[in-house]
This record gives C-alpha cells, sequence and structure tokens, in this order.
C-alpha cells in the first residue's frame, strides 16, 4: 500500500566550531575554520565570500555529501546523516545534472525511481504540480538539450523538491546564467521556496543576489575560510525587482560589499574577537 505523501517540516541549521582540512600530497589545506552559523527554521540565508573560501565544501558537509574534520553540525537536532537517510535535503548544483536521455518529467521524477514511488517523502505535489510551479508547463516531454539553461534549472530545483525536503542546498544555481535570467529565476526561486516551505541556504558570488534573496547574509574570509560578518536583512517580502532600487536594498548591499572587502584588506576580526552582526 503506497504511504500518503506529507508537506515539507523546516528545519533550523546549526553549525559549531566546524572545520574542514584536506590532506594531499604536500601541506595540509585548512579549507574550513571554526565556522558558526544559524540558520532558523524556514529562513532563507546566503553564504557570500571570495572564491576558494571553502563555500561549496560547506554545502556539501551539511549534505552529508563529506564528513568534517572537527566540530558539529545539526539539522532540526539530527545528524547530516540522518536528515540525508530521510530524504530530507535538496540539492541544487551550479550545473543543472540532467539526464540527458530523459524527458523534463522523467528528470523530475528521478528520485523516485532511486528511493521508490512509494516513499512517504514524495511531494504533496504531483509532477504535474512541480512543472506548473517551476514554469515549465508544455515542456513535460522535452528532452534538456531543447531546454535553454535557465529551464534546465527549473527542472533541477522541481527535481530537488519532488522529495519534500525540509532544507533545500543551492550551490550558485544561477552563476552560469546571463543577468537578465538570473534576475527572472531569482524571483522564481523565491516564491518557489515560498510555496515548499522550507529552509533554503544559498552560496553565491553575487552581493545582490544575496541580499535579495536572504534573511540573513554569512560573509566568509579568503581561505581558511571563516565567517567574519553576519548581516540581517530586514526588507520584507514577498519581494520583487523594485525593492532592488530602495535605499533599504542599497544599504544591505553596502554593508556585505564592507564585509566582503574588509576580509580582503586584512579587516577580519582575528581568530577569537567577536564578530560584528548587523
Amino acid at each position: 500500500m503506497q504511504a500518503p505523501p506529507v508537506a515539507a517540516v523546516p528545519r533550523d541549521i546549526k553549525i559549531e566550531q566546524l572545520s574542514m582540512v584536506f590532506y594531499g600530497r604536500g601541506e595540509p589545506v585548512i579549507a574550513l575554520d571554526k565556522i558558526d552559523m544559524n540558520v532558523a527554521a524556514g529562513q532563507f540565508a546566503a553564504i557570500i565570500g571570495p572564491s576558494g573560501c571553502g563555500k561549496s565544501t560547506l554545502l556539501r558537509l551539511v549534505a552529508d555529501i563529506m564528513q568534517p574534520f572537527a566540530g558539529s553540525i545539526s539539522l532540526g537536532g539530527e545528524s547530516p546523516r540522518l536528515a540525508r537517510h530521510a530524504h530530507s535535503l535538496g540539492f541544487v548544483f551550479q550545473s543543472p545534472t540532467l539526464l540527458p536521455w530523459r524527458s523534463v518529467k522523467q528528470n523530475i521524477e528521478l528520485p523516485l525511481d532511486v528511493v521508490g514511488r512509494g516513499s512517504s517523502k514524495r511531494s504533496t505535489r504531483t509532477t504535474k504540480d512541480l512543472i506548473d510551479l517551476v514554469g515549465l508547463n508544455g515542456f513535460e516531454d522535452a528532452l534538456p538539450h531543447q531546454l535553454s539553461g535557465g529551464m534546465q534549472q527549473r527542472v533541477a530545483i522541481a527535481r530537488a523538491l519532488v522529495l519534500t525536503p525540509d532544507i533545500l542546498l543551492l550551490d550558485e544555481p544561477f552563476g552560469a546564467l546571463d543577468e537578465i535570467t538570473r534576475q527572472r529565476m531569482n524571483l522564481e526561486l523565491l516564491r518557489i521556496w515560498a510555496e515548499s516551505g522550507t529552509t533554503a541556504l544559498l552560496v553565491t558570488h553575487s552581493i545582490a543576489e544575496a541580499v535579495f534573496m536572504s534573511d540573513r547574509v554569512y560573509v566568509m574570509s579568503a581561505r581558511p575560510g571563516r565567517v567574519t560578518t553576519i548581516i540581517d536583512v530586514p526588507l520584507p517580502r514577498p519581494r520583487g525587482l523594485a525593492m532592488m532600487r530602495t535605499p533599504e536594498f542599497f544599504d544591505c548591499v553596502n554593508r556585505v560589499r564592507d564585509g566582503l572587502f574588509g576580509n580582503e584588506q586584512g579587516g577580519a576580526p582575528a581568530r577569537g574577537e567577536p564578530i560584528e552582526a548587523y
């Protein structure tokens, strides 16, 4: 008998003193150094920092793709491994990673083919509902090569939602898109996030995107990656592009920029000093 579908139950993300070290042929590389982070259940948070600071590594640690060197991660009171086994995590990569021989519908349903279509974690929405949600109505049978980059990412987002994740992890999902498509996808993702009821954690290189999308921005330093500034974004929701022209938006952007430039110029707090939160 098929189990009834369930709705998402947002989980908080608590990271304490998280460190990651990679060992190779040369000296050990400290990728992350004593990261502390607290994302409330249902919140949309963003991580921004220079290339190579460990942003993607941090996301993979939360997803249980990698194991930390030290420190702890709690997802709604559970370990990342338990959350992963419960199919409570959705991951959207920078590349859509769609299977080229499967249609839009079949790519979205791939997780169901892996875990079983009788899984209780399947979305309360049907595949058609998810296709409508990401704005791909009429493209159900299209193959990936017949879609634009933005449309492929929509498929990837729908696929990440098919098992009703409590936490949605996004690793620069729009980094390869042009600016016009990127802003449209920002709006779509905010709409989808609001409707899906998940906790979201976004990695991005765009200051404007980080501010526009999130409730809180974590600024990281160059390697070894540390959280050096935390900026709360008090902008009301729902958000539209007109908000990006307001003084309040520019104020938040400037705070993030100051945090980033301070890091690059050696202005980040030394280890053990308090981190300023705006």
